[in-house]
């Protein structure tokens, strides 16, 4: 299996030299030249099996060529060693916690078996790789945690100075050995164009770069099991379709869903929930999709994006084309997109008042992204409210402890700690504080990696 850039200017690849490389030379994000199938034997088997099991099934469907079977089966049993709770909350409504990983976010299912894919392929070449990524909030502290203390992998992560809870920062800068991280004085959007300039800059070519967020399709194929894992535990049939409610930010999340079910899962719909940087929405309700710069700053920070990366590859998906800059050079098929995804805009005052009524109604605790997915699916009802007979499935992404102060301001409760963020305010920060400007950056990476 080979793999393209939305772009279509770079050469088709194999999954080893993409989930090095990163993004795609001609500053394209890579997709497989086709998808495989689950078939319904397949998803049936899933109901009796563990997470990993899906996860090896699902997951060797693209690398069966690329990494002997048992070699990949133990990698994945090493990354996925937490529960991965499935939540009725009433009737037919439930949430899917991603929040039991070692950085209590739901990107430690892609950020954890990506590192060791990349640890695998980089012991084989006697290699080694500078991992660059932005992160909104929870992207950092997972990829700095799985990639902490490789070997053969070094990590730089940029991060809005202003944008991210205490608590998610302190997962990234108190890990200090191979990981560096650098507070940007601007967006997300700022940070993220810092890295993918790096990628193209042929004065860092020499550098070996490459991405850990879902611009790379590492991140992408992982995020699609915990879709394929809901389904079979919450159905009675192989055969029966359920709805899901995504939280989105950078589109990754909701491309792994939007893979699983053009691999076979039976989704009726995706409702996919953004905050107030609702350039998604818009595009589908106008088809006219326009970026949203800078972006806005809401309570779910994670998912402040003004133009999500990850858009380029769903409008791919659906027969069309998107450069990098959001100008889309070939409309795809709206119809389809209409007939796969309800999208919504949640705005923050939607966001508090939905922490509220959940905790309220169902004893529910959410924070501010979870609670994103939860209005968003409760406005997807109040349009169709014949699909609350289906079984529906909102993503939980974070744990409420990772917004103590927000979840304790609308509730007066202060969430329990999980283990991984116990006595991480007593630790010491290392930042490296940096302006927003290229220059600065590019010298930064020759300074401390040439």
């Amino acid at each position: 299996m080979l793999y393209y850039s939305t772009n279509h200017q770079a050469r088709h690849i194999t999954f080893r030299e993409a989930l090095l490389q990163g993004q795609a030379e001609d500053r394209g994000l890579y997709l497989p030249e086709y998808l495989p199938t689950i078939t319904r034997e397949e998803l049936l088997s899933f109901r009796s099996f563990d997470y990993a099991q899906i996860a090896f099934t699902v997951v060797n469907k693209y690398l069966a060529e690329e990494i002997p079977a048992a070699d990949l089966q133990a990698l994945i049993e090493d990354a996925y060693d937490y529960p991965v709770p499935l939540e009725q909350v009433t009737g037919h409504l439930h949430v899917m916690r991603l929040d039991q990983g070692p950085t209590a976010s739901f990107k430690d299912f892609a950020a954890r078996l990506m590192g060791r894919l990349m640890q695998y392929f980089l012991k084989q070449e006697n290699r080694r790789l500078l991992i660059l990524t932005a992160t909104s909030g929870d992207t950092g502290s997972a990829i700095a945690n799985a990639f902490y203390g490789l070997d053969n992998i070094k990590v730089v992560v940029l991060y809005p100075e202003k944008e991210v809870t205490a608590r998610q920062r302190k997962q990234m800068t108190t890990l200090g050995q191979n990981i560096r991280i650098i507070s940007i004085d601007g967006k997300f959007d700022d940070c993220q164009a810092l890295v993918k300039r790096a990628f193209a800059d042929p004065v860092a070519a020499h550098l070996d770069l490459s991405s850990a967020n879902s611009i790379n399709i590492g991140h992408l194929i992982p995020q699609t099991v915990y879709y394929f894992y809901a389904q079979a535990k919450l159905t009675s049939s192989p055969d029966e379709q359920v709805v899901f409610s995504v939280p989105s930010g950078n589109f990754g999340d909701l491309m792994g869903g939007l893979i699983a079910k053009h691999m076979g899962l039976p989704v009726n719909q995706f409702v996919v929930a953004t905050n107030e940087n609702d350039e998604f929405p818009n595009y589908l309700k106008s088809g006219d999709y326009k970026v949203i710069s800078p972006s806005r700053n809401c309570i779910s920070s994670a998912m402040n994006v003004g133009h999500p990366s990850n858009v380029a590859r769903l409008i791919t998906l659906y027969g069309g084309q998107m450069n990098e800059t959001g100008l889309i050079l070939q409309p795809p098929d709206l119809e389809a997109i209409h007939r796969d995804m309800f999208a919504v805009s949640i705005t923050d005052r939607q966001t508090e008042a939905t922490i509220v009524s959940a905790w309220n109604e169902h004893k529910l605790l959410l924070e501010p992204h979870g609670a994103v997915g939860w209005a968003g699916l409760t406005e997807y009802l109040s349009h169709y409210p014949a699909e609350q007979a289906r079984t529906c499935i909102s993503l939980e992404t974070a744990h409420p402890a990772k917004f103590p102060e927000k979840i304790t301001e609308l509730l007066g409760v202060d969430p329990e700690l999980p283990p991984s963020l116990q006595n991480l305010d007593d630790k010491e920060e290392f930042i490296i504080p940096l302006p927003h400007d290229y220059q600065a950056f590019l010298d930064f990476l020759l300074e401390h990696y040439d």
